[in-house]
Parts: structure tokens; C-alpha cells; sequence
């Protein structure tokens, strides 16, 4: 006491005014810091006619709450090895899901469609075959129709050239070979006319002959036979004794030709001459008569 004014919340005490700084006793609930309790802190002021007591509340250290705690757990991440593997396995599960989910939907679609829709699909799909075998079938006729045009070409182009073969034969502008008989015509007296040489060939021609050459000159349809004796000649070419014909044709038909009673052998035979007929599997005409182009014919073919 100072001067007689007292504090009426605060009776002294023997130590002095309480909270001052005498001991403190047991606070009342509410007055001190309890377990979770903020602390109180107690100044005493006194000023002028007054003195008052001033509380400041000190918090207490926060624990971490719960979901601090799982975010520190989670953040950062730490993978191991084994989340990895777990983690490509879920994803590939998924995937998998997620696929047949997918074909499940087109396959309800159709499941799901009315008969007249479907009836609509069928009459599409049927239009849509029918117009692939339409085109199948032209294009294998257009196929078919190429392949007959090749061969006929080719047929028309191998025709051409064999009757090339056969006209130049003819002609004797074609080499040839083939079976046939061999001629030979001997004349020691010189007794041996053109015209006889040319009955020759007129028998053999009758029989079939093909080709036929005489000392080295080709005979042909045009061919003609002069002189005799010493001066006689085919087609304005002299040729001499012995005769020889090459003739290429079926020698069953040649050769009885010739030996016929009255035939080429014994006219020959009978004039003192000499004829030999020999058959042979291989006879070779290589006599050529140069092709002349006709001043006036033309092909009349296309």
C-alpha cells in the first residue's frame, strides 16, 4: 500500500500483490497453461490511478496434421522396381479392356439395329458383290479376248512366215532339205536332148517333187531347157554330162515314177544313155535363183 489505494481484483498478500513478483499457486482453469494450452504471460501496469494485468496467449508448437503428412509421403515420388512393373502391367490390362469394350460396341451396334436396317445392309452387301463379280467377269473377258489376240498373232505371224518358207521354196529363193532321190543322167554318146532332161523333170514334178536342182542350178516353174550334147542349158546357165538331179520329195512316189514302163529311165536307156535313181533320207537343195519383184502384179490381200 502507497498510497491507500488498493486494487480491489488483487488483495495483497504477504509477498506483495500477486503476479508481481511473488510465487504463483495453482491457477484456476482457465488462468494457467494446461497441456495444449497456450501459456500466459502476466505484466503487471501500473500507471496513475491504476494498475492492470495484460495476457498474451503464446501458441504452442503445431504438430503436423494428417494431410501434411500424407503429401510428405507422396511427394516426391519414390518408385521402386516393383510399382513399375505393376504400373506397365494396370496399363496393359487397360488396353486390353479398353479394345474389347470397343469391339463390344461395333458388334451391338449391328445387334442393336432394326430389320429394316439390316435388311437395308444385306441388300447393299449383295449389290456390292454382284457389281465385284460383274467386274470380275470383264475383266477376264477382256483378258481372254487379249490372250486370242495374242494367239491368233502369233499363229497368223507363224503362218506367214512358214508360207514365207514355202513360196521361197517354190520360188527358189529358199534353201531346202529333206528326203528324196538322187538322179544321174550319163551321156558318153552326147546323146542326150533338152527335151529329155525336160520330161525329166516333168515326171518328177507329177510325183511330187518339191524342189529340185539340176548341176548346181535351181528349177522352178519358169525354168527352161536348151541346146544339146556339148551346149546344153537350164534357165541360159550351161550345164554338162554326167546329169546331176537333186530332188526332194517322197522317195515311194519319186523313183516309180521314173522306172515306169516307157518312163524317163528306159527312154534314156534306149537312146544309149545312163540313168541311176538312188533314194536318200536326206536330200539338200542349196541352189538359189535370185527373187524378182513383178513390175505390174500386186498382192490383191489386205
Amino acid at each position: 500500500m502507497s498510497d491507500g489505494f488498493q486494487n480491489p481484483r488483487e488483495p495483497e498478500g504477504p509477498g506483495g500483490r500477486e503476479g508481481t513478483g511473488g510465487p504463483r499457486g495453482p491457477g484456476k482453469p482457465g488462468d494457467g497453461a494446461g497441456p495444449g494450452e497456450p501459456e500466459e504471460v502476466r505484466e503487471s501496469v501500473y500507471g496513475g490511478t491504476a494498475d492492470h494485468d495484460v495476457r498474451v496467449a503464446v501458441p504452442p508448437a503445431e504438430e503436423p496434421s494428417g494431410r501434411r503428412r500424407l503429401a510428405s509421403a507422396l511427394w516426391p515420388p519414390r518408385v521402386t522396381r516393383a510399382q513399375l512393373i505393376v504400373a506397365l502391367l494396370l496399363f496393359g490390362l487397360g488396353l486390353g479392356l479398353a479394345i474389347q469394350v470397343s469391339s463390344t460396341s461395333e458388334n451391338s451396334a449391328l445387334r442393336g439395329a432394326r430389320q429394316e436396317d439390316l435388311v437395308r445392309i444385306l441388300d447393299e452387301l449383295d449389290d456390292r458383290t454382284q457389281r465385284l463379280e460383274d467386274e470380275k467377269a470383264r475383266l477376264e473377258k477382256q483378258r481372254s479376248e487379249l490372250e486370242s489376240s495374242s494367239d491368233q498373232a502369233e499363229e497368223a505371224r507363224k503362218q506367214t512366215q512358214e508360207k514365207e518358207r514355202q513360196l521361197g521354196i517354190l520360188a527358189g529363193t529358199v534353201a531346202a532339205e529333206g528326203p528324196g532321190i538322187m538322179l544321174t543322167v550319163g551321156d558318153p554318146s552326147g546323146v542326150v536332148e533338152s527335151d529329155m532332161l525336160l520330161d525329166a523333170i516333168q515326171e518328177l514334178r507329177a510325183a511330187g517333187a518339191e524342189a529340185i536342182q539340176v548341176d548346181g542350178v535351181r528349177v522352178v516353174a519358169d525354168s527352161y531347157f536348151t541346146g544339146s550334147g556339148d551346149d546344153m542349158r537350164i534357165d541360159g546357165t550351161k550345164v554338162t554330162a554326167p546329169y546331176v538331179f537333186k530332188v526332194i520329195g517322197k522317195p515311194e512316189d519319186l523313183e516309180p515314177a521314173l522306172n515306169i514302163p516307157g518312163g524317163v529311165v528306159q527312154t534314156l536307156e534306149k537312146e544309149q544313155a545312163t540313168a541311176t535313181v538312188e533314194r536318200s533320207a536326206k536330200i539338200v537343195v542349196d541352189a538359189l535363183r535370185p527373187a524378182k519383184r513383178p513390175d505390174y502384179a500386186q498382192s490383191s490381200s489386205p
